[in-house]
This record gives C-alpha cells, structure tokens and sequence, in this order.
C-alpha cells in the first residue's frame, strides 16, 4: 500500500464486519482494496469480500479506551467483558446479537486458520484476547459482572497471550473454565497470594 486509501474505500473498512471483517461496497471500490492488499476475495462462493490483516489495522487504527471498555458506537458489536459502567440491556436482541458474533467469529476461525479448524482460536483472536475471551463466554450464556460486583470479568494480564476470569462463584468460574476450554483455549485455575481469590488463566490454544 503506497497510498492512503480513498474517503470512499475508509467508508467501506470502517463499516466492515467488525468480527469477520467481511466488506459490502462497489465492484470498483472492492477491488481497489484488494490491489491495495487491504482485502481479498474468498475463493469459495459467494466470494465476499473481506479485510486482510493490513485492512485490520487501518480500522482499527485509533486509541482504544482503558479497560473496562465502553460501550460500543450504535451498530458496533462489543462483547461484555464485565463490569461496564453501562453495560448492553440483556435483552432478546442482544442474545441473537452475541449469537450472530459468535458465528461470524466461527465463520472467521475458518477462514483464516491454516487448516480451517473452527475449535481453535485465530489470528483475531490472539490480538483481541479480552474481547474473544468474553465473547466465548457471554455466547455460552455465562452473566457479565455488573456494577454489583456477581459475574464474569475477563481482563488482560502482563503475560503473553493470557487474560485473567475472575468469578465469585466457585461453580460458576469452573463453567466459565469449561467454556473456554471447549472453544479452544487453555484455562487453568489460580489463587491470588493476597486475596485467597480463585481465578482463571486463560490462552488461545494452538495447533498440535
């Protein structure tokens, strides 16, 4: 990419699925983007349009909020990661909202994993570990943490591809462990030294 891209093309980025980065735009704009590397095109029917890693990083190429996140723009899809001074009403409409994240990140792991697995976490995934952690585990059904302090809270940590899951519960944070092992990342559980606290360690798994 020699250039910029064009008001028209960062249009087209910003409004690219922000799970799959799939692309809707005109022929001409499509395909600029994929001369540019900042898209290509699936060689599978439909053969949609979808960002490359450098078309990733142009969308999100802004400063992102301290953690816990703020809720997301109208029409962009964030996950709980628990905590949110104002978290998404649960509502039927945020449950197909996570459920159709949740496909979409599915739909991505296929993509874009060098053998197509869907049970391992992707490229996505291992920069965006707060964000896939809570998204497997608000999709399974698990309650974010609220301003009461019960629930889930997924957080980064200073190791590499690690966040921490604290839960309250006891029973609760061994679902919250089951989860993500079943969508493809290892999750082992520790006990803070000065707190006494249970929580869990987190990592995207990857190919044997």
């Amino acid at each position: 990419m020699t250039r910029p891209p064009t008001a028209a093309q960062r249009r087209v980025i910003d409004a690219a699925d922000p799970v799959t980065g799939r692309l809707r735009g005109t022929a001409a704009q499509l395909a600029a983007l994929v001369k540019h590397g900042l898209a290509f095109r699936h060689p599978r029917p439909p053969h949609d349009h979808f960002l490359t890693p450098a078309g990733h990083r142009i969308r999100e190429a802004v400063p992102e909020a301290p953690e816990p996140p703020k809720p997301a723009a109208s029409g962009v899809f964030t996950a709980r990661v628990g905590g949110e001074e104002e978290p998404p009403e649960h509502s039927p409409a945020r449950v197909r909202e996570v459920h159709s994240a949740w496909q979409g990140l599915l739909e991505l792991r296929r993509m874009t994993n060098p053998d197509g697995a869907t049970d391992r976490p992707c490229g996505w995934e291992r920069t965006h570990l707060v964000q896939a952690a809570a998204l497997a585990l608000e999709a399974a059904g698990h309650r974010p943490a609220g301003q009461d302090g019960d629930g889930y809270r997924v957080r980064a940590t200073p190791q590499p591809e690690a966040v921490a899951v604290r839960e309250p519960d006891p029973e609760a944070l061994r679902g919250c462990a089951a989860t993500l092992e079943a969508a493809g990342w290892q999750a082992g559980e520790y006990t803070e030294p000065r707190t006494r606290a249970r929580y869990l360690l987190a990592s995207p798994r990857r190919a044997r």
